[in-house]
């Protein structure tokens, strides 16, 4: 008998070819093999029928219907070894999907431009995962690119995906609609939309990686409340039912528990939980996310990362500049908020930690530095933002 492959029977069909794997998954296609990773399809077998067709055609009610997958962001999604992201990505055999994952592993690389080119064609998508994937690859690439009006578009698409995810909506869509838009929101320090706020109570329903990313953005929202102790909960808790490595993911737990334990000043916690993080990533070079939370990470990638790691800290901090410029142009007009857009990040890991109470002998002995050292930091500051007193800088810094 003469076979199909999925991008035979894909194009036959007019459909994705997730959705052929989907189908051949659920046992839907007459005489469909398993070879490896793959499926084999006989030639000319019939495209199979919506099933909420035969339903309404029979009276029976749509309620029945199964209801399809939903899984954004497949590269965040998935469990792999530790140096193994590129082979994880090429492993996947829909086009589509894996040039999205490839998005995905250019952008958490810091590679934002090509992020954006890659995801930019899938902004309008029909293939609502696709489409909810592009949207936040490319409007985060976009932000840290400088591109903010394309920034603001890709990312008002994410916020549209959750307003149109009405009670017609499967509660596993509304979950991830619910997912996307609350990440959105939190890693801009903006309010979760209304509609987002039951995402606790949607985690179940989301894909194992995605579900494990909703407790980094609970933790992320709990430190952003001041509630540090939960934060640090919230983190142990992931990693306790985790189960298989998934690298990206795990990175950015670590870097939110980093910051909690800061809060909570554990500084011994936080380096720990640094340089978990710092393994994880070195691999497959995931240096992104550290660029993202430099300045919630209260000086500690300067007192661990920049005396072993000189040439991935300065990278690290060429990220932070052009990922915060982006961040609080479009931050700090949406809150009314003065994050500070004028100093170094060693000034500003300075200044976070002196708005926390810390006094210039603990920065210093944390940072590595001498006190007068730390002094110089904080008083250049607090010219430049136009301040006089310590006490002041809070407006100014990051939550």
């Amino acid at each position: 008998m003469a076979y199909w492959t999925v991008r035979d029977a894909a194009r036959e069909w007019g459909i994705s070819e997730r959705l052929v794997q989907q189908l051949c998954s659920d046992a839907r296609i007459d005489g469909a093999r398993r070879f490896g990773r793959s499926w084999a399809i006989p030639e000319g077998a019939p495209k199979p029928e919506d099933p909420r067709r035969a339903r309404r055609a029979s009276g029976q009610p749509d309620d029945a219907a199964p209801v399809p997958e939903l899984v954004p962001m497949p590269l965040l999604n998935t469990a792999f070894a530790p140096g193994g992201c590129l082979a994880c990505v090429e492993s996947i055999e829909d086009d589509d999907v894996r040039t999205v994952a490839l998005a995905e592993c250019h952008y958490f690389s810091g590679k934002a431009d090509l992020a954006a080119g890659e995801a930019e064609p899938y902004l309008s998508s029909e293939d609502p995962a696709l489409r909810l994937s592009a949207c936040w690859i490319y409007g985060f690439a976009s932000l840290t690119l400088g591109d903010i009006p394309s920034a603001r578009r890709a990312l008002a698409g994410v916020r549209d995906a959750l307003e149109a995810a009405d009670d017609t909506v499967p509660p596993q869509h509304r979950a991830v609609a619910a997912f996307m838009a609350s990440g959105a929101a939190v890693l801009l320090h903006l309010p979760v939309p209304e509609a987002a706020r039951e995402l606790p109570a949607l985690v179940p329903l989301l894909p194992r990686g995605l579900r494990l990313f909703a407790l980094y953005l609970q933790a992320h929202h709990a430190y952003l409340q001041g509630d540090y102790g939960r934060c640090v909960g919230l983190v142990d808790a992931a990693f306790s039912v985790r189960g298989e490595t998934y690298p990206i993911v795990d990175v950015y737990l670590h870097l939110v528990a980093v910051m909690g334990h800061m809060g909570l000043r554990q500084t011994e916690q936080a380096q720990r939980h640094l340089l978990a993080a710092w393994d994880l990533a070195r691999p497959d070079d995931l240096i992104e996310p550290f660029g993202e939370h430099h300045g919630l990470l209260g000086g500690m990638l300067e007192a661990v990362i920049k005396p072993a790691w000189p040439d991935d800290f300065r990278r690290i901090i060429d990220i932070t500049y052009r990922f915060s410029a982006g961040w609080r142009r479009i931050h700090n007009p949406a809150t009314g908020e003065d994050v500070a857009d004028n100093l170094t990040t060693t000034e500003f890991a300075a200044c976070m930690l002196a708005a926390r109470g810390w006094t210039n002998q603990e920065i210093a002995e944390h940072m590595g530095v001498s006190a007068n050292t730390v002094k110089s930091f904080v008083s250049s500051a607090l010219r430049k933002l136009g301040i006089r007193r310590r006490q002041d800088l809070g407006r100014f810094m990051l939550s």
